[in-house]
């Protein structure tokens, strides 16, 4: 069964050449990034077009195969006030289910405005808004993933040195 972890829980369970896919789930699609350590760069991968749940897990544990992921990433959609609706709920249903389907560790990350930095960092490099509004999911699974990447690496220097 899947495990939801804690960053210091998921930086333990990590070591250099760790993978990782981010996730930005969405109700019409999820959007996926991935990223190794020690690099800590998060680049954006594709996004899938939700349908059942069923399927959209099968497509979503065959590419964190092919890809040799360690652990997943996935964005908890908090409001402003840092409570939860049902969105969040949604999310945490999402990774109940995934959990019977497989053991990868889950870590669940912060993505409020995730959406929108992903929108201002596309806009700044100039990606047109036709090709920005086809790329704001795996932008936005980038932006959360690149905050908990970065947040591993902080966990390590901290107090562990980088593994």
């Amino acid at each position: 069964m899947g495990t939801l972890v804690t960053l210091a829980e998921m930086a333990a369970l990590s070591q250099a050449g760790s993978r990782f896919l981010g996730l930005d789930l969405g109700t019409k699609t999820i959007g996926l990034a991935i990223g190794s350590l020690p690099l800590a760069i998060a680049t954006p991968l594709l996004t899938i077009r939700r349908t059942k749940f069923q399927q959209d897990a099968r497509a979503l544990l065959m590419i964190a195969d092919k890809e040799s992921i360690a652990g997943l990433v996935l964005g908890l959609p908090l409001n402003m006030d840092d409570s939860e609706g049902p969105r969040a709920q949604s999310t945490r249903a999402f990774v109940r289910n995934l959990g019977t389907l497989s053991s990868l560790p889950v870590l669940l990350w912060d993505e409020r405005l995730s959406s929108f930095e992903a929108e201002d960092m596309m806009r700044s490099a100039g990606i047109p808004t036709r090709r920005r509004a086809e790329m704001i999911d795996a932008a936005a699974a980038q932006v959360i993933l690149q905050g908990a990447l970065d947040a591993i690496l902080n966990w390590y220097d901290a107090d562990h040195g980088v593994d």
